[in-house]
């Protein structure tokens, strides 16, 4: 009893753990598609500075020396870099896919009473809110990887005559949400293999077909104290 007590618990704690991560990483990730500074224009090799630009999927910006900044979103999207419009795909996706693994692991988190009290059912449940959180990592992973590569690539190009941007903070928020929904998704993953007590199911002992029925030592004992007269 105390080992199956034990198993519930630790499935608690890991269903808990992985909605937390996992909720943290689809806030990190709307937080990261709405950020400004994707990237930011560099500093290296310019002597004097009088203004600073920053972009994002949506918009390109430029600050002055005084902090004053304007915003223009791009006109066409058919006119943008093709890895400026998968990025923008990826992470609307990376957003659906959590705000579905966010749904999954509520109904199939076995405290939670959403969904009833097939405790098998719903660990199955929570397992795909599990798979959600791990896509929903990839997808924010590969977005904000391609566009850092991108980024490094022109920086390090000495055939590249336009500006040169750096990495932006909205791009480490992204790595920091792919890397809490895959923990999380795997934390949920992990809890479907521990069994608890209301998940265990006792062996029942089936007679094989075609063999006799033998009652019990104590039966055949308590029938043979009455004589066949008993029952006349």
């Amino acid at each position: 009893m105390r080992v199956g007590a034990a198993e519930g618990r630790m499935k608690d704690v890991l269903q808990v753990v992985g909605l937390v991560l996992g909720f943290l990483g689809c806030v990190f990730a709307f937080v990261t598609l709405h950020i400004s500074t994707w990237k930011e224009s560099s500093d290296f090799d310019n002597v004097i500075i009088t203004s600073r630009l920053f972009e994002n999927l949506w918009m390109t910006c430029a600050e002055d020396s005084t902090g004053v900044f304007n915003c223009w979103y791009f006109q066409s999207l058919l006119a943008l870099p093709g890895y400026i419009q998968a990025c923008r795909a990826l992470m609307i996706a990376s957003i659906v896919m959590g705000m579905f693994g966010l749904i999954s692991t509520l109904v199939g988190m076995q405290c939670s009473k959403i969904g009833g009290e097939n405790y098998v059912l719903k660990g199955r449940i929570a397992a795909v809110g599990g798979v959600f959180f791990i896509l929903q990592s990839l997808c924010t992973m590969i977005a904000v990887s391609w566009y850092a590569s991108n980024i490094t690539r022109e920086f390090y190009d000495p055939l590249y005559d336009g500006t040169k941007y750096e990495i932006g903070e909205g791009l480490y928020i992204g790595w920091s949400s792919g890397t809490l929904a895959l923990i999380g998704g795997c934390c949920l993953l992990c809890s479907c293999k521990v069994k608890s007590k209301e998940e265990k199911v006792p062996y029942l002992h089936h007679t094989p077909r075609g063999a006799a029925f033998t009652p019990p030592a104590a039966a055949r004992s308590q029938c043979s104290q009455y004589g066949r007269n008993a029952y006349v």
